[in-house]
Formats: structure tokens, C-alpha cells, sequence
């Protein structure tokens, strides 16, 4: 379970040039309506509507086919990209780390440092340089159940939050 800070569009395309095996992306449907980019996200993303319980459910068993089929699965757990853009990194949502211990897969946290100064959201704002990011150690989920969620959604936000904080 691939798991990063969300800041920027760069995030995708940085996820694909950081991680060294093939995943997927869960996220949110409304994204598949955006011109374009829509076209290629539901190709490459199982797709969920936050708002409907049977679309939170099935994507457990998406994701645990393409588990079988050998491919990561990537969630931004911050659920979005803040509106707010003083926000160092949102709270996290519990998916990732309910899917991690449910299917007994590591959770491999990863910090984006630079998206949000070289691409944000704000119009015309960002510039060149360079962009960087860290793989973190791996929290393996084998001996965890669902009540340890709480405590792995939190350890892994401390790890990119003091990684953020570190390198501000």
C-alpha cells in the first residue's frame, strides 16, 4: 500500500517514477469526469464514491484482484489535495490502512516535498527546479487486525509529517 502527502498534479506522475513495481490508483470518481485526464484515470484507477457504502465495499475486491495480480495499490490518504495551501498534511482517512491490515499488506509511506512550490493548484503559482521524494521504512500489517487502524493511520502521518517539517 503506496501511501503519500497529496499537493500537487506532480504527485501522480511522481508516483510513477518513484515506486519500482506496477499499481493502481484508488480514487475518487469525480475525477473521471475532468476533460481528458478523465479518459486515462479510469483506465489506470479503481474508482470509489466516497458517499455510497457499496462503492467503499467493492473496492476492496477490486483491489484484491489486482493484489493477485501482482500490482501495488496507491492511495493519497489525505483524500484530496487541501484547499487551504498552509496546510503541511491534512488528517488522513482510514481506507488505506483498513485495506492494508484487511489484505495483510505493508503500508510504504512516501514524502513529496516539492510538488506543492512547482505545481499547485494556485493559478499561476509554482516554477521550475527540482522535485524530490522518500521512500520510507515499510509498517508491515501481517500480525495487525482492524483496531490497530487508528495507530497505523497516525504512525504513518507522523513519519511524512516530521519528514515535511524536517525539510521545510
Amino acid at each position: 500500500m503506496l501511501v503519500a502527502n497529496h499537493t500537487s498534479m506532480l504527485d501522480i506522475m511522481l508516483m510513477l517514477k518513484v515506486s519500482k513495481n506496477p499499481f493502481v490508483f484508488i480514487g475518487k470518481k469525480e475525477l473521471a469526469k475532468i476533460p481528458l485526464f478523465g479518459f486515462f484515470y479510469k483506465r489506470v484507477c479503481i474508482m470509489v464514491d466516497r458517499e455510497d457504502a457499496k462503492s467503499r465495499t467493492g473496492v476492496y475486491r477490486r483491489a484484491q484482484r489486482r493484489l493477485n495480480q501482482g500490482l501495488s495499490i496507491c492511495i493519497f490518504p489525505e483524500g484530496g489535495v487541501p484547499d487551504d495551501e498552509t496546510v503541511v498534511l491534512d488528517d488522513f482517512k482510514d481506507g488505506a490502512f483498513k485495506m492494508a491490515i484487511g489484505h495483510k499488506i505493508p503500508v510504504v509511506p512516501i514524502t513529496f516535498y516539492d510538488n506543492k512550490t512547482r505545481f499547485s493548484f494556485t493559478f499561476f503559482s509554482g516554477g521550475p527546479g527540482t522535485i524530490r521524494a522518500k521512500v520510507h521504512k515499510f509498517f508491515e500489517t501481517g500480525m495487525l487486525d482492524g483496531e490497530d487502524k487508528v495507530m497505523l493511520r497516525e504512525q504513518v502521518r507522523e513519519v511524512i509529517l516530521t519528514e515535511l517539517q524536517k525539510n521545510r
